[in-house]
């Protein structure tokens, strides 16, 4: 016998955040729970067993400090959730949602969204040397973005230094107007959007120029040390291992660098081996260093990406 149960909102707000754009999270609460979820207002109503209906008012009370601040969910928060209470991780479930790293220029609170990418944090944070590999949309660049940016702000380093190696994904540099920092510019545009999320555009070139802030090709970085810098290696799949190792010796004193990277996607010729799985290989074992590994669950989104990372996933094995 189905049961059914009215939830009251707080208000518009917390309702709008709670059901996402085009109400897609009452739907994945529905995919989840076996429950039907309806939103009229800011009245949800619920119905099903009384199983369906408790695990959906676990759910909704467990991401409570998310939607009733009117910040909107999303559906990596509510997988993250559900796996949380499936495990018995309630009170991490809320450490990670009060962790704030910082907050973006349009005031958007950015966090970890799942466990991996807190240890992903926790890794950066405390330790020089931190290896990540995953899929697209996994936040494998922005979050090391966010964590250095905040530590430049804080005065911890006096440079932020973010490169990727310049290989073509089918197209040449050649062809391309300009001189090689132009040639290379679109291939580090992803780096720039980041930064542009927390410091206004306009004080970007001023940083720049002062050397506070450097996005460079990786063949930059050749014959330099590093010194006082928090260092992003972005794309590091499609590094030789000769240039992973010039990279990784670059490190300087009170230096901190991120290496990341999708093994899924290199840019390589098929007969070349990447520098990002050599090193995994050569230095798994090596004491200070962290590696994290991101799979299609971590993806933070369209909840569309995560589908298709699957199905790579799945054709590829």
């Amino acid at each position: 016998m189905a049961d059914a149960i009215t939830i009251e909102l707080p208000d518009i707000p917390s309702a709008m955040a709670l059901a996402g754009n085009q109400e897609e999270n009452l739907k994945l609460l529905a995919r989840q729970t076996g429950a039907t979820v309806v939103l009229r207002g800011q009245e949800l109503y619920v119905s099903g067993t009384e199983k369906q209906i408790d695990l959906v008012t676990r759910l909704l009370k467990s991401l409570e400090d998310i939607w009733t601040k009117g910040n909107t969910l999303s559906v990596t928060d509510i997988l993250t959730a559900r796996q949380a209470l499936d495990t018995h991780r309630e009170d991490e479930l809320q450490t990670l949602q009060k962790d704030v790293l910082a907050k973006t220029r349009r005031g958007e609170q950015i966090r970890a969204k799942t466990f991996r990418q807190r240890q992903y944090i926790e890794a950066i944070r405390n330790r020089d040397l931190t290896f990540c590999i995953g899929p697209a949309g996994t936040g494998k660049t922005f979050l090391a973005v966010v964590v250095a940016v905040q530590a430049l702000l804080d005065n911890k380093y006096e440079k932020l230094i973010l490169t990727r190696p310049a290989v073509e994904a089918g197209e040449k540099l050649g062809f391309l107007p300009g001189d090689l920092q132009q040639k290379v510019n679109p291939y580090l545009r992803p780096l720039y959007d980041a930064i542009n999320e927390f410091i206004d555009p306009d004080k970007v070139p001023s940083l720049i120029e002062r050397g506070i802030i450097e996005v460079a090709p990786l063949a930059y970085m050749r014959g330099r040390t590093l010194n006082n810098a928090f260092v992003i290696v972005d794309e590091a799949q499609n590094t030789t291992p000769a240039q992973m190792k010039m990279l990784l010796t670059r490190l300087g004193f009170r230096s901190r660098m991120v290496v990341t990277g999708d093994m899924t996607q290199s840019d390589l010729p098929s007969q070349q081996k990447s520098g990002l799985v050599t090193a995994f290989q050569i230095l798994k074992n090596v004491e200070g260093i962290a590696f994290c590994e991101f799979s299609q669950k971590d993806v933070v989104r369209h909840a569309l990406v995560q589908r298709i990372v699957a199905a790579y996933e799945k054709y590829e094995k």
